[in-house]
C-alpha cells in the first residue's frame, strides 16, 4: 500500500505493507541510516525518531501510524549539525562507541522541546529506556544541560576534531 510520509520536512510516498516498522522504511526504503536497529522490541531506544514532535521507537511504530505525520530523524535535527544537542554532544564528547547516540540525541531533543531547562530527575525520566552499553549516562546528562544552556547563550561554533595520527582519540584540537 502507498503511504505519504513527511520525513525531515520532505514529503514522499512509499509503497510498503501497512505493518512494516517505520524503522525499516526509514533505513531500507528511504536510505536514511542515522536511525539504528538495536533490539527490535522497543527496549533500547537506538531507533528513536520524532513522530508528531514526540520521541517514539520506530521499531514498534507501523508505517501506517506515521502516514501524513511529521517525522524527524537524526539527519533532520539540523541541516548543518548545529542543533544545540548535536553541538553539546560534541563539546562534552559524549559518545564512546556511538551506536546508541542517535536515539539518545533524539530523546534528548524531544525532552528539550517540551522542557527547555530540565532537572536531573526530568532528564533521567525522559532518557529511561535509552540504553548505552558503554555507560555514558553522566556525559549524556551533562550534554543535555549544556544544550539547554544554549537557549539563553548562543551555541558555540561547531568544531571539527581531526583524527589522531596514531589512530587514538588523543588529538582534540579544533581546526
Amino acid at each position: 500500500m502507498a503511504y505519504k510520509l513527511n520525513v525531515n520536512g520532505q514529503t514522499m510516498t512509499v509503497d510498503v505493507p501497512a505493518d512494516m516498522p517505520l524503522l525499516w522504511v526509514i533505513r531500507d526504503v528511504l536510505n536514511l541510516k542515522g536511525t539504528k536497529f538495536g533490539c527490535g522490541i522497543g527496549q533500547c531506544g537506538a531507533c528513536t525518531v520524532h513522530l508528531r514532535g514526540r520521541a517514539v521507537r520506530s521499531c514498534l511504530t507501523p508505517v501506517a501510524a506515521a502516514a501524513d505525520a511529521p517525522i524527524v530523524t537524526l539527519e533532520g535535527l539540523s541541516v548543518d549539525g548545529r542543533h544545540p544537542v548535536q553541538l553539546a554532544w560534541q563539546e562534552i564528547d559524549v559518545p564512546q562507541c556511538g551506536y546508541c547516540q542517535a536515539g539518545q540525541m533524539m530523546s534528548a531533543s524531544a525532552l528539550l522541546a517540551r522542557t527547555p531547562h530540565p532537572s536531573d530527575q526530568e532528564i533521567d525520566a525522559a532518557m529511561t529506556g535509552n540504553i548505552c552499553r558503554c555507560g555514558t549516562y553522566l556525559r549524556i546528562r551533562q550534554a543535555i544541560h549544556k544544550a539547554a544552556s544554549y537557549a539563553s547563550n548562543p551555541a558555540p561554533t561547531a568544531r571539527r576534531i581531526p583524527p589522531a595520527r596514531n589512530g587514538s582519540h588523543e588529538s582534540k584540537e579544533a581546526l
